[in-house]
């Protein structure tokens, strides 16, 4: 069974009854919840020791889906290094939402994933644009959420592998929201919706797209290639 670790920075639950009405358990316990049907689920979250993400922890994950917004910048840099090292060893990662301003998703993109927002309770219809890719499996051409927050472009980041989501917002903005990449053996996915005073992440599609991500994130079989001077496999080779 894939093993799955959901973090959270958990401080807007601590600080805003809005968000802990609609997420009693935490952000990162509501993802587990619908998670936990098909696979092994843990939790961790910013003020454990490590940030929740010992090595134990981390050698023990297949796919890490991360959540953070206030406190990016209290996340340890040897931690953030730690995540990479995995990453580029076959762990998956799925970055939902105001996570395209953590340490992890900027040093693996190396740019600045910078945007254009608005809080404005806008309607997001996320359009499929990849129907094919096993992320959108179960799901029609678009996602349509009522309210959430607004994500607009140039959102600065490479060019993505695979682009399987773009947003339209009814202030006029559209926006790159579903994105994944390879970096080394490990797959990276990146989630726009999920503004923690809006109730996205108990809407059954986000749930099912999330749940589709962690599948095809999950690590292959394989080693990392091993790099540097290498012996001639042939006869003859110098």
């Amino acid at each position: 069974m894939v093993r799955v670790t959901v973090w959270n920075e958990n401080r807007h639950e601590q600080k805003n009854p809005v968000v802990r009405d609609i997420y009693p358990e935490g952000i990162h316990g509501a993802i587990a919840a619908f998670l936990q049907d098909e696979f092994e689920v843990r939790t961790a979250t910013l003020d454990e020791p490590e940030h929740g993400l010992t090595d134990e922890v981390l050698q023990s994950t297949d796919v890490l889906v991360w959540w953070g917004h206030l406190a990016h910048g209290e996340v340890s840099d040897e931690v953030v290094e730690k995540v990479k090292q995995r990453v580029l060893d076959g762990m998956g990662l799925i970055v939902l939402h105001s996570g395209h301003f953590s340490k992890i998703f900027k040093t693996l993109m190396g740019t600045s994933c910078d945007l254009k927002w608005r809080e404005a309770d806008d309607k997001e219809r996320l359009w499929v644009v990849d129907p094919s890719h096993p992320i959108v499996d179960g799901i029609g051409e678009y996602i349509e959420l009522q309210r959430e927050e607004m994500y607009g472009e140039h959102f600065d980041i490479p060019a993505p592998d695979q682009l399987v989501f773009v947003s339209w917002f009814t202030g006029g903005e559209v926006f790159r929201s579903g994105c994944t990449y390879q970096r080394g053996n490990g797959r990276i996915f990146y989630f726009r919706p999920g503004h923690e005073t809006y109730p996205t992440y108990h809407n059954k599609e986000i749930q099912r797209v999330i749940a589709n991500a962690v599948k095809w994130a999950q690590p292959v079989d394989r080693k990392r290639p091993v790099y540097g001077n290498a012996k001639a496999l042939e006869n003859g080779g110098n």
